[in-house]
């Protein structure tokens, strides 16, 4: 091969695109079969490099702050059971997406944990001698290949950032973008919200939130006792230029069904 093959073929290595798809929200059990089979297609069609979970991969429903408000908390004998039920729930969950990940050959795995994953955080500290319902441990985290960050510790991928999400006001892109000074992407409010604001030596900066993969039922979240909420089913696809410049897809699921680069996905 030639001198100068070889610099091209350099060149070639150097330029060359990555891509992240990104889940929010997804909340197993309770997670939206039609919006999460939408979104496992999309790894199909894009083939990332890396995939991030910003958490809230789990409802945990056994383990809430507020299952047992105002009431007798019950003996751990009884909690057990249940507990184990939500930890067989979300692994079955992650398997479902492994599954995916594995098919595609994506090695860049990220979890961030969710203000749902702190409930079994909380958990621990009122039993320090349960360990293993730590959530890196008790979804094997480490065995499944995941890289973990704790609630709100940002990810940091190019020139963007990644967390669970802070804020859930009605501007709530606007306060990340003001309060983190930096390009960040989050879950938490369910909904689908961009901000951007450009300043005169620093550039333009952005925050964006993507909604959800969750089942938006009224059955399936009672606990806002029949308040209407503006939920988004969606998920994001980040193509990361050599310099660390990126761009952003928020890819919206509307009734099961979404377009991924020109093709039709249903769920």
């Amino acid at each position: 091969m030639r001198c100068g093959e070889v610099q091209l073929l350099k060149m070639a290595k150097k330029s060359k695109l990555k891509r992240a798809i990104i889940f929010p929200d997804v909340h197993f059990p309770l997670h939206d079969e039609k919006a999460l089979s939408c979104a496992l297609q999309a790894i199909g069609i894009v083939k990332p490099d890396i995939y991030v979970n910003i958490g809230d991969v789990g409802e945990w429903h056994n383990f809430s702050a507020w299952k047992y408000k105002g009431k007798k908390l019950p003996s751990l004998e009884y909690q057990i059971p249940h507990c184990e039920q939500d930890i067989a729930d979300v692994n079955a969950g992650l398997d479902i997406i492994d599954k995916e990940l594995d098919k595609h050959k994506v090695k860049d795995r990220y979890m961030l944990q969710g203000n749902h994953e702190i409930w079994l955080d909380n958990f621990v500290e009122k039993y320090p001698y349960m360990t293993e319902y730590t959530f890196p441990i008790a979804c094997r985290l480490k065995e499944r290949g995941y890289k973990y960050y704790e609630y709100n510790v940002p990810l940091k991928l190019g020139k963007i950032n990644f967390i669970h999400g802070t804020y859930a006001t009605t501007y709530h892109a606007k306060k990340h973008l003001e309060t983190y000074g930096a390009n960040i992407m989050y879950g938490h409010t369910h909904d689908i919200q961009r901000h951007t604001l450009t300043k005169l030596d620093a550039g333009t900066i952005g925050a964006w939130g993507i909604g959800c993969l969750k089942d938006m039922s009224r059955e399936k979240n009672k606990w806002l006792r029949g308040r209407l909420h503006n939920w988004n089913h969606a998920f994001s696809i980040i193509t990361f230029f050599p310099n660390g410049n990126f761009q952003v897809e928020v890819i919206e699921i509307v009734n099961g069904k979404c377009v991924v680069w020109g093709n039709v996905v249903e769920g």
